[in-house]
C-alpha cells in the first residue's frame, strides 16, 4: 500500500481547509431506482397478498421453501436450544454484556408526573410503553447478536408489551448466536423472514406476523429503503448511514492503537469514515506508518484500504480547542478522546453520538459490552438526535385536568386567541364553560 495514497493528510490551518473538510464529510445515499422499484413492489405485494407474498419472497431471496409462514416462526424451545448450544465462554460473554446493557438502560426510564395549580387544575405527563415493536436483525454472512442486545434490551426495560424479531435464514441456516441473544433478552416471537418483505409484514401485519407500532434494527439498502417508506404507518428508529469514528489525539497515546481504532470503523464497509485530529505532527506520521505496517495483517484489508482512501483523513490541528471545534462541526457517530487528560475536554464536545474518554475507552467496547447503546446517529445527525434508548420505546401523553375555576380564566384567554385566528367554534366552545 503506497503511504502517499493510503489516507489523505490535511492541515486545519491551511487555506481551503473548511471546504476540503466539508467535501470529505459530504455523503448522500445514492438513489438507486432499482432498489426503489423492488421495495415498492414488495411492500405492495405484502399489503395485498399477505402471507402468500411473504412466502414467495422468502423462497425467491432466501431459498427457503415452506408451506406456511407459521413454519418460519422459531419456537421458544429452539431459542433455548440455541442458547444451550453455546460454549460456556461465549454464553457467559453474551449474558455479561446483556446485563451491562440492561443496567445502563434502567437509568433511562421516563416517569409520569403531574402538578396541581392553586385553582385545583392538574397538569402533567403520562409515560407509557409502546404496545408492540418489531426488531429487524440482518442475516446471511453477517451475524449480529450485539444488535439484538442493543435493540431488545431497552425495549424490554421500557416495558414494551410484545417484541417481534425477524431475521433471514438463507437456505434455512439460522444463526445460533442471534437466536441465543433473542432468548437472553426475552424476545417474544422470532420469524426467519428478511429483507423488505419482513419490514412490510411488520408494518402492515399479515395473518401470521402481527403488525407493530415501531420498527428498529439495521439492514441492507433494501431494508433501509423499506423502513423509510413505511415511516408514518409505523415509527422507525432511524435510517443510518455508514459507520464513523473521529479520534482526537494530543500525541500521548500509542500510534498502533489509534491506527487500529481507525481500522475498526473502516472494516465495516468502504463508505465508513475514520478521521484523526491531532496536535502532534510527529504522532500523525507514526499513525500513518502504523497504518501501512498493520494493514496487510487485516483479513478485511481491502475494505479498510478503500474506506481510508475514500473517506478517511489524518488532520493536523493547532490546538485541542480547535480540535473540539472541528469535532462539533463533524458531529461524529463515535468520538474518541485519546488524550492525556481526556476528562477535561468532555464539556467542550456538544455534538457526538457517543464520547469515549481516555486511551482505554476504545470504541469497540461500546459496540459490544460497555453498556450504552451502539445504535447511534450518523451523517452529522448527532447535531439534533441521540443514541437509541429506552425513551425510543416509550411515548408521552399530556394530562389536562381543568377545574371549574381554572376554566374561567383559561376559557376567556383561549376565546380571545381563537377569535384572533378566525376559529369561531373554538372560541364558542371555550366561552360555553364561562
Amino acid at each position: 500500500m503506497n503511504n502517499k495514497t493510503a489516507i489523505r493528510r490535511l492541515d486545519a490551518s491551511a487555506l481551503g481547509f473548511s471546504a476540503a473538510l466539508d467535501a470529505l464529510l459530504a455523503f448522500e445515499p445514492a438513489a438507486d431506482e432499482r432498489i426503489t422499484r423492488a421495495v415498492t413492489e414488495i411492500l405492495q405485494a405484502v399489503r395485498e397478498r399477505d402471507d402468500a407474498a411473504v412466502l414467495e419472497y422468502t423462497r425467491r431471496f432466501d431459498g427457503l421453501d415452506v408451506p406456511s409462514v407459521q413454519e418460519l416462526e422459531v419456537s421458544r424451545r429452539e431459542l433455548k436450544a440455541a442458547l444451550d448450544s453455546l460454549s460456556s465462554q461465549r454464553r457467559e460473554a453474551l449474558e455479561w454484556a446483556a446485563e451491562r446493557v440492561r443496567l445502563y438502560h434502567e437509568r433511562q426510564k421516563g416517569e409520569s408526573w403531574t402538578y396541581a395549580e392553586a385553582d385545583g387544575s392538574v397538569l402533567g405527563q403520562k409515560v407509557t410503553p409502546l404496545d408492540r415493536v418489531g426488531l429487524y436483525v440482518p442475516g446471511g454472512r453477517a451475524a449480529y447478536p450485539s444488535s439484538v442486545l442493543m435493540n431488545a434490551i431497552p425495549a424490554k426495560v421500557a416495558g414494551v408489551g410484545e417484541l417481534i424479531m425477524t431475521a433471514p435464514a438463507p437456505k434455512g441456516e439460522k444463526n445460533s448466536l442471534v437466536l441465543a441473544a433473542a432468548a437472553i433478552t426475552g424476545v417474544d416471537r422470532v420469524f426467519t423472514v428478511g429483507g423488505a418483505q419482513a419490514i412490510a409484514a411488520l408494518a402492515y401485519g399479515t395473518r401470521t406476523i402481527p403488525r407493530v407500532d415501531k420498527i428498529v434494527g439495521p439492514g441492507n439498502a433494501y431494508v433501509a429503503e423499506a423502513k423509510r417508506r413505511v415511516f408514518g404507518t409505523v415509527g422507525i428508529d432511524m435510517v443510518a448511514g455508514p459507520s464513523e469514528v473521529l479520534v482526537i489525539s494530543d500525541g500521548s497515546g500509542d500510534a498502533d492503537w489509534v491506527a487500529m481504532d481507525l481500522f475498526a470503523q473502516a472494516e465495516h464497509d468502504e463508505l465508513a469514515q475514520s478521521i484523526l485530529l491531532c496536535t502532534d505532527e510527529d504522532f500523525i506520521d507514526a499513525v500513518h506508518e502504523a497504518i501501512e505496517r498493520l494493514l496487510p495483517e487485516m483479513p478485511r484489508a481491502e475494505t479498510i484500504a478503500r474506506s481510508l482512501l475514500g473517506r478517511g483523513a489524518l488532520i493536523h490541528v493547532e490546538s485541542l480547542e480547535q480540535a473540539c471545534e472541528i469535532a462539533n462541526h463533524i458531529a461524529p457517530e463515535h468520538l474518541e478522546l485519546a488524550l492525556e487528560r481526556a476528562e477535561d475536554w468532555v464539556e467542550k464536545i456538544r455534538h457526538a453520538g457517543a464520547i469515549f474518554v481516555g486511551h482505554w475507552a476504545v470504541e469497540a467496547l461500546g459496540d459490544y459490552c460497555a453498556g450504552p447503546n451502539h445504535v447511534l446517529p450518523t451523517m452529522r445527525s448527532a447535531r439534533f438526535s441521540s443514541p437509541l434508548g429506552v425513551y425510543d420505546f416509550q411515548k408521552r401523553s399530556s394530562i389536562v385536568h381543568i377545574s371549574r375555576e381554572g376554566a374561567q380564566k383559561l376559557g376567556a384567554v383561549a376565546a380571545i386567541l381563537a377569535d384572533g385566528e378566525g376559529l369561531q367554534a373554538h372560541a364558542r366552545s371555550a366561552r360555553m364553560r364561562l
